[in-house]
């Protein structure tokens, strides 16, 4: 008896969700595309194929990325799920269509051209969510995939791809040669095993450069536990916010401690002016515990503002005061020292809905829309800020990366490039409560570790706090929900590996594929002879 399609459908979304982190079961992950594979084999309807292929991408991303609806605005997460699911679908419409007028290896390798654009796409457009870039199902198995320093998350799109497809062509000829299980095994098992596990065999012999210990630096990494809704962004609140973190600095700072290491909107959570930071009372209070450590210097989180004059340009992303005037708002990241020069990074990748409307230059009217979660609403600025912390004195360049820019594998890998040697990573995993999304937020900065051989501070507001090391191993992660405070260790590390020097090489080729297939597939349509007789 057949298997319903809808039901095959269903099973591959379901694998998807338990290979994905942080379920246990990862290699799942191999055989999740499998039921899609064959629907596209058996199906021709096109609607009922997309029919088919949507629910599969609804299931899975409703069931790993469900918590994205935890907040006061529930519709957000529906909308976010449909969304994605539906963009998802896109690269299998394609491969649809490619099949029936290309070669069954050829069609294969454009639904891994359509599948690594799409990711590629994703992570470059201001609708962007690569969240589930299928590269990221291996984040709780660092050791799997030491090779990502080459090839960044694409690199396990890929394999993920392959697997599924040597695995389906494994059965399917079974099928239709009626093998034995001996001849299954001489003949087919051994493609699926080379596919497999030659990537596992790999990253068994790929290990980081050892650390310099003329390098090594004191962190302290501060963990506050403010209620991102009840409490953070309350009236009033943040000097008795502040005094929090100064008294939990206190408990673990040193003289040889280096960096201080508060979460994202730490300070100013109701935005202060840039051009004043000097004067304000939580620089000052900063400054005054500065001087107890002599060598540190504190990074932290903050919504700043800045104001346009009547001659600058103003950006689409700009809000008017009462006056008239124009200025922007930030999620940026601050380093402070005991001079007067405050270091000011603005974060660049935004949470489409909520910090930034995406394409609103076009749509000024969108502005109002955005999600309100407290603190400051609407599209935040994307101006540049500072590219990085400097510290000549101590050799140290640090990437300050905030909350969501830590999912973007090449934004990261893009800003290491020009000299950073230390990830701080800054963020507030409160707003979803205690569901995957923050564990998964922290198991993929393992990745990020990797990609860029570059140990990385990890300070989250309501947890998980800890230090990663280059080979993606976690080290001293705080409990959610609690306050916390420690000290670690870690290494500034020059260089930069293949990944960052290069570039998602991967996904640039298959984007180039992709143009060549689309022109091949517009071509054919008044050149007959590049039509191929399919059987499906």
């Amino acid at each position: 008896m057949k298997t319903p399609y809808f039901l095959l459908s269903l099973i591959s979304g379901l694998l998807f969700w338990l290979a994905w982190p942080t379920m246990p079961f990862t290699p799942l992950i191999f055989i999740a595309f499998t039921p899609l594979l064959y629907i596209a084999d058996k199906v021709s309807h096109p609607g009922k194929y997309f029919g088919l292929v949507f629910l599969a991408f609804l299931t899975w991303n409703a069931a790993s990325t469900w918590w994205v609806g935890n907040t006061t605005v529930p519709a957000s997460g529906v909308f976010a799920n449909v969304f994605n699911a539906l963009l998802m679908s896109i690269p299998w419409m394609a491969y649809k269509q490619t099949k029936r007028r290309l070669p069954v290896n050829a069609s294969y390798f454009a639904l891994a051209v359509y599948w690594l654009t799409f990711e590629y796409i994703h992570q470059t457009w201001e609708f962007s969510w690569p969240w589930l870039v299928l590269g990221h199902a291996f984040a709780m198995h660092p050791g799997w995939i030491q090779w990502y320093e080459f090839t960044g998350t694409s690199g396990g799109s890929l394999w993920v791809l392959l697997g599924n497809i040597v695995i389906y062509n494994a059965w399917k000829r079974a099928r239709i040669y009626d093998a034995t299980t001996r001849e299954l095994l001489r003949y087919e098992a051994w493609k699926p095993v080379l596919a497999i596990g030659l990537p596992l065999i790999i990253s068994a012999f790929i290990r980081p450069a050892p650390d310099d210990p003329a390098k090594k630096a004191g962190v302290v990494i501060v963990q506050p536990n403010i209620d991102p809704y009840d409490e953070k962004f309350s009236a009033g609140t943040s000097m008795e916010q502040l005094q929090t973190m100064l008294r939990l600095t206190e408990q673990k700072a040193d003289s040889n401690t280096r960096y201080i290491i508060w979460p994202e909107t730490a300070l100013f959570p109701m935005g202060a002016w840039e051009h004043e930071l000097n004067y304000q009372p939580e620089v000052i209070a900063i400054r005054d515990l500065l001087k107890k450590f002599p060598r540190a210097k504190l990074i932290s989180g903050a919504a700043t503002l800045k104001r346009y004059s009547a001659t600058d340009e103003v950006p689409a992303t700009s809000r008017e005061m009462n006056d008239g005037t124009r200025f922007d708002a930030y999620n940026s990241a601050l380093q402070i020292d005991t001079s007067l020069s405050i270091q000011v990074y603005h974060k660049y990748e935004l949470v489409p809905g909520v910090e930034l409307v995406p394409y609103v230059r076009y749509l000024s009217f969108l502005q109002k829309v955005a999600l309100d979660f407290g603190g400051i609403t609407g599209s935040y600025g994307r101006t540049p800020g500072v590219e990085m912390f400097t510290d000549p004195a101590a050799g140290a360049n640090v990437f300050p990366v905030i909350c969501y820019e830590s999912v973007f594998s090449n934004y990261v890998a893009e800003h290491i490039k020009p000299g950073a040697n230390l990830l701080v990573i800054i963020t507030n995993d409160g707003w979803w409560g205690n569901t995957e999304g923050h564990r998964q937020h922290l198991r993929y900065a393992s990745i990020r570790a990797i990609e860029t051989r570059k140990w990385i501070a990890r300070s989250a507001n309501t947890g998980i706090s800890a230090v990663i090391d280059p080979a993606g191993n976690i080290h001293d992660p705080q409990p959610y929900w609690e306050q916390a405070v420690f000290s670690s260790t870690v290494t500034l590390r020059a260089g930069n590996t293949f990944y960052v020097k290069n570039g998602d090489l991967l996904s640039k080729g298959a984007l180039i594929f992709c143009i060549l297939l689309i022109i091949q597939s517009l071509i054919s349509r008044f050149i007959p002879g590049l039509r191929y007789a399919k059987g499906n």
